[in-house]
């Protein structure tokens, strides 16, 4: 049903945008050539535009059923072997990307698992702000820097086209590397409290080899990352559109952008159900392997062991880079983010401009401060009504995991043209935009966890002794799961930020010469090899609000149980009364090492 609803969508865009759909495919077509009334007249009359939407939608359709996806309204090829030529090269590059990725993962929680396995962790929380940092910097600029540094100055490797294995190395780091950064986020914050957990501190009592520990510790905690592996894997097909025209690469995500701005439905119909496909299958399977993990090796332990107390130089870091942050604001904030000073065109950082300045004069300072006051204040917004709905959808995973899968394999520029089509284009449209697709990887991440806390022995000890529903939710599951799905939001914060801007800079929110964030990267870019500066700092900045929001997400904790009279050191106890189905009163004890 979401997904007829997409296709559906789709196909009304043209007639949603409030635009004439004649005048876009005459403008693809040839753009020199006149819109005369004759003109426009002939297109509607070639594409049967004067039928109505429903009535395209209904023959594409009728056509799809019989192999036939019809032709494209502005080159007038066959679609379907332009889109299945392209789904190729963007799995593809998505085969790549994963493979980045996993490296990036290990590289993230080797420290954690080396640590966890040999009962080392101690009362340090692992997990360093370098990985939070490399998430929130954008693709587009990962991939403007490899393609400059070591594809065109040092000549490595080929820096455009698709030609050959070659080709893939670049763009696969690109996509990868974020999205490694972020799964090894999520992992490495379940982790510390999978070694904390009865069987791992038994295994460790008894002798077993930390290898075996550390291998089943991530079998402990790779069921509640599947689904979001899914929704990153749909995510690197269809949402590497700015990597795929950076390195000029003929994959899905750009064929459908284009065909997006051509208003071309059969071709944006085509690579959105291609899209929609790829999401369903890869989120099935996703679901069926952490079922299968989720076995009885699993069941010995609780999600919600707590994690060590942050020593005093982790809770220091927050307010270090949150003083940083505001510095930068301060600074930036008494100068002018739009004086225009021609004779300083790119000039480099100096004590009187400490950013430098861009290509049009102005103070880079500036405009990253006053950028920072819209760009965090609707960032935040956004990120805490993405949570909000997230968690609420979790909890209903048979409702949202296939709406969650739909949204996901829609583009984000996707996303923002369909917003813009039904609520029109304003200051609010890419907050609606990036919202309306935000809180897919949160709800996904809930609902993985809870199915992976529902599993767990505890858990149906206390429905055995006659807890109600309503008690499991609000005592058991919900302390277990919104933790980490709160440090999994902020994680995600600088991404939101990033996505609201770089919506604005196609023309579906703010315009030039507003100093939002991702408008000084995107404006700058051509710029990073003669002043690097212009993109280098508010990249920096960008990184620095990732590493602020992990390091505060890391006093998100659960609060302590009261410790229960002769328990041992290290162990605490919880009784609490619950009311069973038949209207008694029974007690459950359970003892958990924190």
């Amino acid at each position: 049903m979401p997904a007829a609803a997409l296709v559906c969508g789709i196909g009304l865009l043209p007639w949603l945008s409030r635009t004439d759909p004649a005048l876009t495919v005459l403008k693809a077509r040839s753009a020199e050539r006149d819109p005369t009334p004759g003109a426009l007249a002939a297109v509607r009359d070639q594409l049967g535009l004067d039928d109505g939407p429903l009535s395209l939608l209904g023959r594409w359709l009728v056509r799809l059923l019989h192999g036939d996806a019809g032709r494209s309204w502005v080159s007038g090829g066959e679609v379907l072997p332009s889109a299945v030529q392209a789904l190729g090269v963007s799995l593809t590059l998505m085969g790549g990307a994963v493979a980045v990725a996993v490296c990036t993962v290990a590289a993230v929680c080797a420290r954690t698992l080396w640590l966890g396995s040999r009962r080392r962790l101690g009362a340090r929380r692992p997990g360093g702000t370098g990985s939070a940092m490399l998430a929130a910097l954008p693709e587009f600029l990962v991939a403007s820097v490899l393609a400059s540094v070591i594809g065109v100055q040092l000549g490595w490797l080929p820096a455009l086209g698709w030609y050959g294995p070659q080709s893939m190395v670049l763009p696969s780091i690109a996509l990868g590397l974020p999205a490694g950064a972020v799964l090894g986020r999520l992992l490495d914050d379940l982790l510390p409290g999978t070694f904390a957990e009865p069987w791992a501190l038994a295994a460790a009592a008894r002798g077993v080899p930390p290898s075996s520990v550390a291998r089943q510790a991530l079998r402990r905690c790779v069921p509640a990352l599947l689904p979001n592996l899914g929704l990153f894997v749909v995510g690197l097909t269809g949402g590497a559109v700015a990597v795929e025209q950076i390195f000029d690469i003929p994959g899905l995500g750009r064929l459908t952008l284009r065909a997006a701005l051509a208003q071309d439905l059969p071709v944006l119909q085509t690579g959105t159900l291609a899209l929609v496909l790829l999401a369903v299958v890869t989120g099935a399977l996703a679901r069926l392997t952490a079922r299968l993990l989720t076995g009885p090796a699993l069941r010995d332990g609780a999600l919600r062991s707590l994690h060590p107390p942050a020593p005093s130089a982790r809770r220091v870091l927050p307010l270090l880079y949150g003083a940083l942050l505001a510095a930068v604001i301060g600074l930036g904030l008494p100068r002018d983010p739009l004086a225009l000073d021609p004779a300083a065109r790119l000039r480099a950082p100096s004590w009187s401009q400490p950013f430098g300045t861009d290509a049009l004069g102005r103070d880079m300072l500036a405009r990253v401060a006053h950028g920072a006051l819209t760009t965090l204040g609707v960032a935040l917004a956004v990120s805490a009504a993405a949570l909000v709905t997230g968690v609420l959808l979790g909890l209903l995973p048979r409702l949202s995991g296939p709406v969650a899968e739909t949204i996901n394999a829609v583009p984000p520029i996707l996303a923002g043209l369909l917003v813009t089509g039904l609520a029109g284009s304003g200051p609010w449209t890419p907050a609606l935009a990036v919202a309306a697709v935000a809180w897919t990887p949160l709800a996904t991440h809930t609902s993985a966890l809870l199915q992976q806390e529902r599993a767990t022995t505890h858990l149906t000890a206390t429905r055995a002794l006659g807890a109600t529903e309503w008690y499991l939710l609000t005592r058991e599951l919900l302390p277990a799961v919104l933790p980490p799905v709160v440090r999994h939001a902020l994680l995600r914060l600088p991404g939101i930020a990033l996505n609201l801007a770089a919506l604005g800079f196609l023309g579906l929110g703010a315009q030039p010469p507003s100093p939002d964030w991702g408008l000084l990267l995107a404006e700058n870019q051509p710029y990073a090899e003669r002043a690097p500066w212009a993109v280098l700092f508010p990249a920096a900045v960008l990184a620095l609000l990732g590493a602020l929001a992990v390091t505060a997400a890391g006093g998100i904790r659960l609060p302590r149980r009261r410790k229960r009279p002769g328990s041992p050191s290290g162990t605490t106890g919880a009784r609490a009364d619950v009311t069973g189905s038949r209207g008694g009163r029974g007690t459950a004890r359970r003892a958990r090492r924190w």
